[in-house]
């Protein structure tokens, strides 16, 4: 959506320094990319120097960021929080898809379904029965959504996620496609040489303001309920095992896998494919470094790495000397055959 530069200054509570403020800002980029009609931000050093050579229309930039060689065709935009108001920029100028109020011919209604107003449901879409779909939410092509689910308020649901019986979303969740919510846990017994399934009977609950990516995984419980604290932001290919309690605003980056009955607490963060045993409790505000090995509880507000995951600094110190060992090596080489040697001229003496 076209918009003047001092309107999108003033939207995003910035000061124009330079350029033309009557210039129409058509979209936002990155900083090595942006050229004319477009916006961009820079909010690391490190990216500093693209802007003498850049032809975008303008730069979102803190107030107290020093840069030199600005060209005459870039309005810097000067303001508090430069990144937030690069977002805001960039939600106005690419707004999101509007979704008709409409319920395709397609899609198909089970028995006793409550929906919303203002809703949208794609084709072939299959809504079970006993469901409830909260106002101005989308429910996309070729979604499945079982039995007794409940969804709230303004969520969107993208193409081929599936929902299982029973499991309970907030409002403003947004579910991204292949994802699967509410299948059985992984739990078995090993019995007379086979493995017995242990039934999975409980549900997911998922909070307000969750956003789950492609193709991750979330169990439902054995007994109760695999549960998504308000806020949480789950990757792509993330797999969360069944009863888990995961907190507020917990990040959970691609490939991580958390087993069974942990509790995550709020804010915590797991890094890309970090890997979370049974029954462990990560404390409020821990993280968990990428490609870690979590076995034991992690204490809040630390942060852990390697595998099994200790202390960062103690993980590091480890991995440094690791790194010494082949010239350690060597030494001990050249000391043993010193030894040798002495020792032969012993022998020669004695």
């Amino acid at each position: 959506m076209p918009i003047t530069l001092k309107e999108l200054a003033d939207l995003c509570g910035a000061r124009i320094e330079g350029g033309d403020s009557s210039s129409v800002i058509q979209s936002a980029a990155d900083i090595t990319s942006a050229q004319q009609g477009q916006v961009t931000q820079l909010t690391n050093s490190r990216y500093a120097h693209h802007i003498k050579d850049s032809t975008a229309s303008a730069c979102f930039i803190a107030e107290n960021f020093a840069v030199d060689n600005v060209p005459e065709n870039i309005a810097l935009l000067r303001c508090p929080d430069p990144e937030m108001s690069f977002i805001k920029a960039v939600e106005l100028l690419h707004p999101d898809r509007v979704y008709s109020n409409e319920i395709a011919a397609q899609a198909v209604l089970g028995r006793d379904v409550s929906l919303g107003n203002a809703l949208y449901i794609g084709p072939y879409a299959v809504i079970g029965d006993n469901v409830t779909i909260g106002d101005d939410s989308a429910i996309l092509a070729g979604v499945y959504i079982g039995n007794n689910v409940k969804i709230g308020k303004n969520c969107r649901i993208y193409p081929y996620a599936v929902i299982y019986d029973d499991v309970v979303v907030g409002d403003h969740v947004i579910i991204h496609s292949g994802a699967i919510i509410g299948a059985d846990g992984f739990g078995y017994k090993f019995r007379n040489h086979q493995h017995v399934k242990v039934p999975q009977v409980g549900n997911v609950v998922i909070g307000d303001n969750v956003e789950i990516g492609a193709n991750a995984c979330i169990d439902r419980g054995a007994l109760g309920s695999t549960v998504i604290g308000a806020g949480s932001k789950i990757d792509n290919l993330v797999q969360v095992g069944h009863n888990n309690k995961v907190g507020k605003h917990v990040i959970m980056c691609g490939q991580t896998g958390v087993s069974g009955s942990c509790t995550i607490e709020d804010y915590v963060i797991l890094a890309g494919s970090a890997g979370i045993a049974d029954h462990v409790t990560i404390g409020q505000g821990a993280v968990v470094m990428a490609r870690s090995g979590v076995a034991g509880d992690v204490k809040a507000g630390t942060q852990v790495f390697g595998s099994p995951a200790k202390d960062k600094k103690v993980a590091y110190k480890e991995q440094i000397a690791i790194s010494k060992l082949p010239e350690l090596l060597k030494k001990v080489k050249l000391l043993e055959e010193k030894i040798q040697l002495l020792e032969g001229k012993a022998d020669e003496t004695g």
